[in-house]
């Protein structure tokens, strides 16, 4: 059993989210969070007392729910500021970008999130080249096998090597590695793929995502079949009309709290739509300012009380997997919003929320939770509460003091 002792603790608890010059309690799980003095005093005479140090913060693992990892070789001749001009960028260098892709080079990714403060990994994976690294991470991972399939006629057999690969993840089942399903997006996936999909997901009771409107192009295109999208898909994959408009794809996820990740131009009726599903919002801001896909409104979802999950995509659309710093980018970029109130919610996107949507024990500095715990140290003492998840955010080091998983200092 351990103590860790920090000035403030940030539990991402409704019922009780601060706690000053407290305790948290642990083991494989969170026994306990407490400031009372003497019960501290009693607790360090029976376990290992970790100190946090002065001015410091402890607080939940930052859990990032969608990222490439396959594309953690980061090519400097990728074309930004469209998305059409990114996505032919990317096809083109494809094969140098997973020819260029290591065990060695992910595996320095992964240790460098993990310095960064993110426990949880929702790894969205379309090859399974990164699977062997993630399997055995020291971080939690959530191995989101992605469904990608334009040929309808070839269904079968598109589904049944998506089958082989997602049984390949399911062999290394663990209490950090769970295997889950996406869906690539509703402009590259035919919709007997996308039921057979869902139906699986749903068999399987395990999370479920998709990209979904992430640019102005798809909007066009599913509304149409016009704009850019349409010479881009008649010469790379032989299409002249779109499979399905965007409102007949989100029909296909009823009750399936799916997530939707970007949705940067999606309409009121769209998310009234994701709201009735049940669904959650990955919010990925550098990526889409980088491929000038636009902001989505925090306010249209906190609105409808959907819940969002600030992530950082990949590196072939960002240029950092840093949580914190994904954080900082959404503070500015959302100027119209309260400073203070929405670096809590930003927090609680990358904590409980996120914890809720991927279905686990975490997330939270509460009795009975995983005790995957990070801390750090201010650069002085931050009185006021209702700043403290802000001053969090923008004085994070690169590198935690503390991080646990499970218990187990990594």
């Amino acid at each position: 059993m351990n103590t860790l002792l920090a000035d403030v603790i940030l539990t991402m608890d409704p019922s009780r989210p601060i706690a000053r010059n407290g305790a948290i309690v642990f083991d494989e799980n969170i026994e306990e969070i407490t400031d009372d003095q003497a019960a501290i005093a009693e607790w360090k005479t029976k376990t290992t007392v970790i100190e946090g140090g002065k001015n410091s913060i402890a607080l939940p693992g930052l859990i990032n729910a969608h990222t490439h990892l396959e594309f953690s070789l980061a090519a400097a001749e990728l074309n930004y500021g469209s998305f059409i001009a990114w996505l032919a960028s990317v096809i083109e260098k494809r094969e140098t970008l997973v020819k260029g892709l290591t065990k060695e080079l992910i595996d320095a990714v992964l240790e460098d999130t993990l310095r960064g403060g993110t426990t949880t990994i929702g790894a969205i994976s379309s090859y399974g080249f990164d699977l062997e690294s993630l399997a055995f991470a020291k971080q939690r991972v959530v191995y989101f096998n992605e469904l990608i399939g334009s040929n309808a006629g070839a269904a079968d057999r598109i589904f049944s090597a998506f089958l082989e690969r997602l049984a390949k993840s399911d062999e290394y089942r663990s209490d950090r590695f769970q295997s889950a399903i996406a869906i690539h997006s509703p402009y590259s996936v035919a919709p007997t793929l996308v039921r057979k999909a869902i139906a699986l997901s749903q068999s399987r009771n395990a999370p479920l995502s998709t990209h979904f409107l992430e640019s102005k192009g798809e909007r066009k295109w599913l509304e149409s079949g016009s704009g850019e999208f349409k010479p881009f898909f008649e010469r790379v994959f032989k299409l002249n009309a779109p499979f399905c408009s965007a409102k007949e794809f989100l029909s296909f996820f009823a009750d399936t709290k799916t997530i939707f990740t970007h949705c940067a131009n999606a309409d009121d009726e769209e998310l009234d739509a994701i709201k009735e599903i049940g669904g959650a919002i990955a919010h990925c801001p550098v990526s889409n300012r980088l491929l000038g896909c636009g902001l989505l409104s925090l306010e249209k979802l906190k609105n409808r009380e959907i819940p969002y999950l600030v992530a950082t995509d990949g590196l072939s659309s960002n240029y950092s997997l840093n949580l914190f710093g994904e954080l900082r980018s959404a503070l500015f970029m959302h100027e119209g919003l309260d400073l203070p109130l929405l670096a809590r919610d930003l927090l609680r996107s990358v904590t409980d929320s996120a914890a809720k949507v991927l279905n686990l024990n975490a997330g939270r500095l509460a009795s009975g939770y995983a005790a995957d715990i990070i801390s750090f140290r201010l650069p002085s003492e931050a009185r006021d509460d209702a700043l403290l998840p802000l001053q969090a955010i923008l004085r994070a080091p690169s590198a935690m003091d503390n991080i646990f998983i499970n218990g187990e200092r990594v």
